[in-house]
């Protein structure tokens, strides 16, 4: 589960992610005259989720987000659309001739949950072995877009990812957010690197991982509203 949505500190400010990025949007956006600046509407997309942790991200991460936006302005209680991403399954779809399925198939019958929305969505091209398809699970809706609706944004979603000319397996913000991570991941190995070769140079060993995590540099101010790590 991701704890850093909301993060209170001893002094009541929040420092968590949501309340950062609401104000990025706040600052950022410029529009027509006596238009609200804060998003009335939220379409979240969520990866590496089981199914037996749907509960958890429903009544832990989610109400984080809605108390985040509360910090915001009380009483702000923009709609949600949560959705959930999985890649890693053992579904797999053949079309009635040779080949792939082509790329846009969606399937939410048949091998669907009975009564939750979910479906199955292949929008790339398969040229060399077996497409896989991403299963797409709705945890909740209060936009209420109809099924076609939310299918179509979906696979629209899967053509704006600007490291490829075609469609990819899954939506562009879930593999934007992969990338942020691994840029991430880089600045806390060299800072544990340099920390370890200072530590080996004073003879004092290495520390055992899972201690503290340093703090991320600060992004220069050309770059802190850009997507740089694309």
């Amino acid at each position: 589960m991701i704890e850093a949505l909301h993060k209170r500190l001893p002094t009541g400010k929040d420092v968590g992610m949501i309340k950062e990025l609401l104000l990025d949007f706040y600052q950022t956006c410029n529009p027509p005259p006596n238009v609200e600046r804060k998003p009335q509407q939220m379409i979240i997309f969520r990866d590496g989720v089981s199914e037996s942790q749907f509960d958890q991200v429903l009544n832990v991460e989610l109400q984080a987000i809605l108390k985040a936006c509360n910090d915001i302005e009380d009483g702000y209680r923009p709609k949600v659309t949560l959705i959930v991403a999985q890649k890693n399954h053992h579904t797999k779809l053949f079309p009635t001739g040779q080949g792939n399925v082509h790329p846009g198939t969606i399937v939410d019958a048949q091998i669907c949950h009975p009564r939750n929305f979910d479906f199955y969505l292949c929008p790339q091209a398969g040229p060399i072995g077996t497409s896989r398809p991403t299963h797409y699970h709705v945890l909740l809706d209060e936009n209420s877009f109809t099924v076609d609706d939310l299918q179509i944004l979906v696979h629209v979603l899967s053509y704006v990812y600007q490291r490829s000319t075609t469609a990819i397996s899954s939506v562009a913000p879930i593999n934007y957010a992969h990338l942020a991570a691994t840029q991430m991941q880089q600045f806390l190995k060299a800072d544990e690197f340099s920390e370890t070769a200072s530590r080996s140079g004073r003879g004092e060993g290495s520390t055992a991982s899972g201690g503290h995590i340093p703090e991320l540099p600060a992004l220069h101010q050309n770059v802190c509203h850009t997507m740089f790590f694309c």
